[in-house]
């Protein structure tokens, strides 16, 4: 008997939505709400979605407030910053598509908090 795939998804996407009440910067007071919304419907709209292909999900605070508003592609762990919705396309068309990482949109490996 084979063993089931243990991946239930190819790509995972998940974005930062955090919201601080303190006044610190965060992902939320950059649209990341909006961006979220866009990417589900792009993913579904390519028929990308669904078992064994793209699930997008929302996260708290992924502590790299630095470079936010940030999203995260598992299992390849890459990290995304983004600005407006062509950069979501990009990594949609690109990456959740066909498996290519958009340099250009990396978040720089020493940003954190």
């Amino acid at each position: 008997m084979t063993a089931p795939d243990p991946s239930y998804y190819q790509h995972h996407i998940f974005f930062c939505l955090n919201k601080r009440e303190n006044g610190d910067s965060c992902c939320a007071d950059h649209d990341a709400q909006e961006a979220f919304d866009y990417c589900k419907s792009e993913v579904k709209k390519q028929g990308l979605s669904g078992a064994g292909k793209v699930r997008v999900n929302k996260a708290g605070c992924l502590d790299r407030c630095a470079g936010g508003p940030v999203a995260v592609v598992y299992p390849e762990a890459v990290w995304y910053s983004y600005v407006d919705k062509a950069d979501i396309k990009e990594i949609v068309e690109s990456h959740l598509a066909n498996g290519v990482v958009v340099e250009r949109l990396l978040t720089p490996p020493h940003l954190g908090r």
